[in-house]
């Protein structure tokens, strides 16, 4: 099993390397190994090959049905290499990984807002009202005088129907509610569209609860009765801004995991970013891409067809929780562990089974 490894930026080779070692661990108790294939990007990539996006990590990622992404820090590269889309965003349109799936819990011994809150938003991952994926070429942001920005937005019935059919099939191995978060009071071409679209996918998941709320609201209710939602889908903006609240809500943005995923392949990349401050301390928070490693196993358990690595996906984030619970969390939490120490506890925690 070939997965890629990609560092990243700033605390990116502190949190990827807790990853891999939770994951190498996992699967040893089942006389499993990962071939990890290791790619550059970023900073490191712009000193090796001069690019942050280099041919060699895009061919690369070519050849590979699944990789880990560390988070990268594009606004700190120089001039030349800031023009066009992110690499995050780059290798979200080239793979057309058009779910982005953020789960938001709270965990026992983490002080948090959301008491026991346990939800997962599910975001339309390709198009919408973010500029550098929504447009086959170029940007959809143009400017007709110096003084002038426009923005186009992207909304089409296929994407609608692929991520709701995503949302409404996870509600059906959870709580079996969605809710679709749009705003068709003030965009109802657009985010009525997407909103419709669910309606429509919905009536084929009659043993699903289905209801539907305006982004602002929403954003409100998370705050008010986090602990009510089950499955949240919506689109690529609406979503990035509800997850980064739900994650805030359940006792820090280093609490979330999240998955990148088409039918074909799938990256794990932490919401956080780099966190340059912090960087080579030995400070940083690995939960979320830990929890994010989990959430491939899982993926390609279903790609896989075996079983092994859900069970080796479900080991991760029990010993996570239990870790968390036992006081073991980073400065970011509220304690003292280092990343590595929180790591190897959760390591000892996996080897005990």
């Amino acid at each position: 099993m070939r997965i890629g490894l990609i560092e990243g930026d700033g605390i990116g080779p502190e949190v990827v390397a807790a990853a891999r070692q939770v994951v190498d661990t996992a699967l040893a108790n089942h006389r499993r190994a990962v071939d990890w294939v290791p790619l550059l990007l970023g900073h490191a990539a712009i000193d090796a090959l001069g690019s942050p996006m280099p041919e060699e990590t895009i061919n690369g990622l070519d050849g590979l049905d699944a990789w880990i992404l560390g988070p990268h820090d594009n606004v700190s590269y120089p001039a030349e290499h800031r023009v066009g889309p992110p690499p995050g965003g780059f290798i979200r349109k080239r793979y057309g990984l058009f779910a982005n799936i953020r789960p938001a819990r709270t965990f026992a011994g983490v002080p948090s807002i959301g008491r026991s809150m346990d939800l997962v938003i599910v975001r339309e991952n390709t198009e919408g009202f973010y500029s550098d994926r929504n447009m086959f070429v170029g940007s959809g942001e143009f400017m007709p005088t110096a003084d002038v920005a426009m923005q186009v937005g992207v909304v089409t019935r296929a994407a609608c129907e692929r991520i709701a059919q995503i949302a409404f099939e996870l509600a059906q191995s959870r709580r079996r509610q969605v809710t679709v978060v749009h705003k068709a009071n003030v965009l109802p071409l657009t985010t009525g569209l997407f909103r419709d679209v669910c309606r429509e996918v919905g009536e084929a998941f009659p043993d699903v609860e289905l209801v539907d709320e305006h982004v602002d609201a929403m954003a409100a209710l998370l705050v008010r009765r986090p602990d009510d939602f089950d499955v949240i889908v919506t689109e690529n903006l609406f979503g990035d801004i509800l997850s980064d609240l739900a994650g805030e809500l359940a006792g820090s943005i280093g609490l979330s995991a999240s998955l990148n995923c088409s039918t074909t392949k799938a990256m794990a990349q932490a919401v956080h970013g780099a966190a340059p401050t912090i960087a080579g301390q030995n400070l940083a928070n690995p939960v979320a891409t830990i929890l994010s490693s989990a959430m491939l196993l899982r993926w390609l358990s279903i790609r896989l067809e075996d079983a092994v690595l859900a069970e080796c996906a479900t080991s991760i984030e029990e010993a996570t929780a239990v870790t968390l619970e036992s006081g073991v969390r980073t400065p970011d939490l509220g304690a003292a562990a280092s990343t590595s120490e929180f790591t190897d506890r959760v390591c000892a925690a996996i080897s005990r089974g």
